[in-house]
């Protein structure tokens, strides 16, 4: 508090942030660089339907979590992990994109077998489960079966449940 004029004055405190090391793969190492991995994003993501709000949302959120770990190395291989979870929810296209230039792919059955991954990633229950056969219910009194269908949020069921009944219609 000023003895002058009373005011009460406060001060502003900024978190200074250290970014961490990068630990690649050839155990050199460098500093975190948020500008390559928005290039690898825009790269990944070049001619999609994203916008750039979004890439930098995944820089930041990465960024982040790269600075909060409390560990002064990354390794590079769990900073690319990370990315690529965010454009998997972002946008499949540019998750394989980003997948396969991450990953060198060299021949076209890496990329079928990514596909194929990302498929059996979809049948995935939300409790971690995968399920052997589509969820039915059958009723014991009427003998009718009926589908189970997720919540209308999850976009997985949602598009299970209408083209199970396009196949019941057709």
């Amino acid at each position: 508090m000023c003895q002058a004029c009373g005011h009460r004055f406060t001060t502003k405190e900024r978190i200074e942030e250290t970014l961490p090391m990068v630990r690649k793969r050839n155990t050199d190492r460098q500093p975190f660089d948020r500008h390559k991995v928005l290039h690898g994003l825009e790269l990944a993501c070049r001619k999609r339907p994203i916008k750039p709000e979004q890439l930098e949302s995944v820089v930041r959120q990465v960024e982040q979590w790269a600075t909060t770990r409390g560990d002064g190395d990354v390794p590079s291989r769990e900073i690319g992990e990370r990315i690529m979870h965010h454009l998997y929810l972002l946008d499949q296209v540019a998750y394989v994109r980003f997948v396969s230039v991450y990953r060198s792919f060299t021949t076209i059955v890496e990329f079928e077998h990514l596909l194929v991954e990302m498929e059996k990633a979809e049948r995935v229950d939300p409790v971690g489960q995968r399920r052997l056969f589509e969820a039915e219910n059958h009723d014991e009194d009427t003998g009718e079966r009926s589908s189970d269908e997720r919540p209308a949020q999850d976009p997985v069921r949602r598009r299970e449940s209408s083209s199970a009944r396009g196949r019941a219609s057709g």
